[in-house]
């Protein structure tokens, strides 16, 4: 891609994966809240109500739209995160059909019994390469020894990063649907973290949105964890809690205590017809060139840090 540092390849850190099952999932879970709504019928509704499009139901058909639709921006490759426990099997389809363009991340609840289990058989099965946490989704410590048990699971398996999301934690799709969000925020603090950073040194732990609002605590996590990495997607709407208020100052802090070395960049994007999220890219790039970022730290932002932890496709 053509950026204000010449040609660098860019790989997209952070791209939700909403198949046909993810949304009939939710689908379900609305009719279960809604006397009278039959699945069937939900899932049309749901693309009506959003006003997205309802993917086919084959993954591989919704991993070429999302190829086209990188290519249409010049995006190398993108890390893929199946968005709700159990969905792991559509992201694992589209890394399959192309391989060379995507990374498979996949949610768990580690307090289901099944867990260990299902992540062990999916890593082992060599598509699938980040375990993405939600501790205040499914209300939970990181520390707890369940949620340990999943990271040990990457531990064992080199080049497998754990993506642990911190701080405010609004899903947009469920709040469009009328579905409830019972998450609880005392279990979406960095710092709780560190402990587990530092049990598991050969754990590469992703923190998305920069903390998104624990953007200090996220900081001193960074700074006390050389293994924990800071993802920047989003539009970074947390900034209205800070003190900072803008991202040019974000990513100057980020920049002082992680380093480049440590930054990955991402959108946050997720469904269609939006689609990929250029203008996080722009801006992004835009605070970058603002802060005198050299071309070698923005290859590294822009695709090369994630490329190093997660190797070729």
């Amino acid at each position: 891609m053509l950026t204000p540092w010449g040609e660098l390849e860019v790989s997209d850190a952070h791209v939700h994966f909403f198949s046909r099952n993810f949304f009939a999932i939710l689908a379900a879970q609305r009719g279960s809240v809604q006397e009278g709504v039959e699945g069937g019928a939900s899932l049309e509704e749901a693309g009506s109500l959003l006003g997205w499009e309802i993917p086919p139901p084959e993954p591989e058909r919704l991993a070429e739209r999302w190829v086209t639709e990188l290519d249409r921006h010049g995006v190398s490759r993108a890390a893929l995160i199946a968005s709700l426990p159990g969905e792991e099997g559509s992201v694992e389809a589209a890394v399959a059909h192309q391989p060379d363009r995507f990374w498979g991340y996949f949610m768990v609840n580690p307090l289901t019994p099944e867990t260990p289990d299902r992540v062990q058989r999916a890593l082992a099965r060599g598509r699938l390469r980040g375990i993405c946490l939600f501790p205040a989704m499914h209300r939970y410590p990181i520390q707890d020894e369940r949620a340990l048990a999943v990271i040990s699971k990457a531990a064992a398996r080199p080049g497998t990063v754990v993506f642990v999301h911190c701080g405010v934690l609004m899903v947009g799709v469920r709040r469009k649907l009328g579905l409830p969000s019972p998450f609880d925020m005392r279990f979406s603090n960095p710092i709780d973290l560190h402990a587990v950073a530092l049990r598991f040194p050969e754990v590469a732990f992703v923190v998305p949105h920069f903390g998104a609002g624990y953007f200090r605590e996220a900081l001193m996590l960074c700074d006390l964890c050389p293994n924990v990495y800071l993802d920047t997607s989003s539009s970074n709407q947390w900034m209205r809690y800070q003190p900072e208020g803008d991202l040019k100052s974000v990513f100057r802090r980020a920049l002082d205590v992680a380093g480049p070395g440590r930054l990955l960049f991402g959108t946050d994007s997720s469904f269609f017809p939006r689609g990929w999220q250029a203008s996080i890219f722009r801006t992004q790039v835009g605070v970058l060139e603002e802060l005198g970022v050299d071309a070698e730290q923005a290859r590294s932002i822009l695709g090369g840090n994630l490329a190093r932890l997660l190797g070729s496709p």
